[in-house]
C-alpha cells in the first residue's frame, strides 16, 4: 500500500461507479483515483454481484477493468480490530447486520483510511472510524 492512499471505498460506492450513478466518477477525479483503494471483501462482493447478474461474463469483464486500476488491500491485519469491535458491539447490544461490513470498517480503521460509503449508518458505531459519503442525489 502506498502512503498516498486516503480512501477505502465500500462496495456500494464501487457499484455506483461501475453503473455511472450519483456522480461518483466526478468524486474520483476530485479526490484522486490514486488515493482510493478497496478491500478484498469488496472484491468478493463485487464478484458475487457479477456472477449473480443477468450477464455474468460482461460484468466480470467490467469488474476486471476496474480492478486493474485500483489497489486492493488485504484484510489480514484488520482481523484483530474486527474481533474487538464485534465483541464490543455485541456487549453493548448494538446489532451487527453484516460481518462483511464490519471487516471493511475494521480495515479502514486499521489502515487509517476514510471509509467512503452510502451506508453510513452501518458503520457509525465503530470506534475511531472516519466516514464520508460521496453520493450526489
Amino acid at each position: 500500500m502506498t502512503t498516498t492512499m486516503k480512501y477505502l471505498l465500500d462496495t456500494n460506492i464501487c457499484i455506483f461507479f461501475l453503473r455511472g450513478k450519483f456522480n461518483i466518477d466526478n468524486a474520483f477525479k476530485i479526490k484522486g483515483y490514486e488515493n482510493c483503494c478497496i478491500s478484498e471483501i469488496t472484491v468478493a462482493e463485487l464478484r458475487y454481484g457479477a456472477e449473480n447478474s443477468t450477464n455474468p461474463q460482461k460484468h466480470h469483464e467490467l469488474l476486471n477493468c476496474f480492478l486493474k486500476n485500483i489497489t486492493v488491500v488485504s484484510i489480514f491485519d484488520s482481523i484483530f480490530i474486527y474481533a474487538k469491535e464485534k465483541v464490543r458491539l455485541k456487549k453493548a447490544g448494538i446489532p451487527i447486520h453484516d460481518d462483511f461490513d464490519l471487516l471493511i470498517g475494521a480495515t479502514a480503521i486499521q489502515k487509517g483510511l476514510v471509509l467512503i460509503t452510502d451506508n453510513t449508518k452501518d458503520f457509525e458505531h465503530l470506534t475511531d472510524i472516519k466516514i464520508e459519503n460521496w453520493v450526489e442525489r
